[in-house]
């Protein structure tokens, strides 16, 4: 049988419905190579520094090991998050990325029919995680200032609601919410219904009122924490996130994680990475200086550039989006489009800052 013959092939097979209903993921694309200037990928909000050397040795020698099974209780780790967050260990969970926890939240909490309210835009693999767990996403939009309006998604809480997500900072727009606005929407939502707080790019964050998310936990066991290696720790490849949770959901995360999925390789350097957090902030707070100067450049052309607390910007300018992408890759830059909406860019390096501050000047200035 030929590939093509392969393709055309029909099956009695049956699959779920509410596949039909699941969203692509669209992941961002890497930069086109170039032999006139060097091409930057700057549409996965990834860390563009290199692995730090004290990180990359314990990878090299933890990469002899790789013939076995990592410990699945991802026992040293947790010991060391709880340590850091100054929480029991029965209160972390572990899985691959802070997607792959979340993932493990609605398989814990949702069934078929139950509903998960968060805002829109925010993270696009909320609404794939929650369809694919038959459930279904109740999106609350933005306001004028790319912000959450919790006391909207409190309104769409209705019987039916299981989980209610706030990203923040937000992705793909960037601004966060409050500590003062967060915990009045915690104390006005019931107690059975579980609130993640999902704090992916929390390391960048520099607002004033900051929230203190693992604080409201402590007070609220219906809350948990989503937090990341990929971003600020910049160890994206290895797929490391955790939560904090009340025992008793932590243990439920637990029970619903893949076996061995947080391999040995991503559990040392993650502990690495936190032995070695005062060098990390050298570089967070270089990423955060960029990514103050490139807002304010891109101001100063006139964008209306939300106020970001992650390592990226938004362009919410609609239908202008996919013109936008392309003027970026005409000049080497893969940035993140999402189509009628707006864009999203990674701060990256200097130069590829310095050349999206160029784009973004020449595409307002077009006749």
């Amino acid at each position: 049988m030929t590939l093509d013959e392969e393709s055309t092939q029909t099956t009695a097979v049956r699959l779920r419905a509410a596949l039909t209903r699941v969203p692509a993921y669209k992941a961002g694309k890497p930069a086109a190579p170039r032999t006139d200037l060097t091409a930057y990928k700057i549409s996965s909000n990834e860390n563009p520094y290199p692995p730090l050397p004290s990180v990359l040795d314990v990878v090299r020698e933890t990469a002899t090991e790789m013939n076995r099974y990592p410990d699945m209780a991802v026992t040293d780790l947790t010991g060391r998050l709880a340590e850091a967050l100054d929480v029991a260990p029965e209160c972390i969970a572990t899985g691959t990325g802070s997607v792959g926890v979340l993932g493990q939240i609605i398989a814990a909490t949702c069934d078929p029919g139950d509903e998960v309210v968060h805002a829109w835009r925010s993270f696009e693999a909320y609404p794939i995680v929650v369809a694919l767990a038959g459930a279904e996403s109740v999106l609350v939009g933005l306001d004028d200032q790319q912000r959450h309006r919790l006391d909207a998604m409190h309104a769409a809480i209705t019987d039916r609601t299981r989980v209610v997500i706030v990203c923040t900072p937000n992705n793909p727009t960037g601004p966060g919410v409050t500590h003062t606005e967060l915990a009045r929407f915690v104390e006005r939502v019931p107690e059975h219904i579980l609130v993640v707080i999902d704090e992916a790019y929390v390391e960048f964050v520099t607002m004033d009122d900051a929230p203190d998310a693992v604080g409201l936990q402590r007070a609220h066991p219906n809350v948990v924490v989503l937090r990341t290696f990929s971003k600020a720790y910049g160890l994206a490849g290895l797929r490391v996130g955790y939560a904090v949770g009340s025992p008793l959901v932590a243990e439920a995360l637990r029970k619903t994680a893949v076996p061995f999925g947080v391999s040995t390789i991503a559990q040392r350097a993650a502990i690495a990475s936190l032995d070695a957090f005062d060098e990390l902030e050298v570089r967070v707070k270089d990423l955060v200086a960029e990514r103050e100067r490139v807002v304010a450049a891109l101001r100063d052309q006139g964008w209306e550039i939300p106020d970001s607390q992650a390592n990226f910007v938004w362009f919410p300018i609609g239908e202008d989006a996919l013109p936008f992408a392309a003027a970026c890759a005409d000049a080497g830059l893969s940035v993140r489009p999402f189509e009628g909406d707006g864009v999203r860019v990674t701060i990256a390096e200097t130069e590829a800052n310095d050349r999206l501050v160029e784009v973004a000047g020449q595409f307002r200035s077009r006749p």
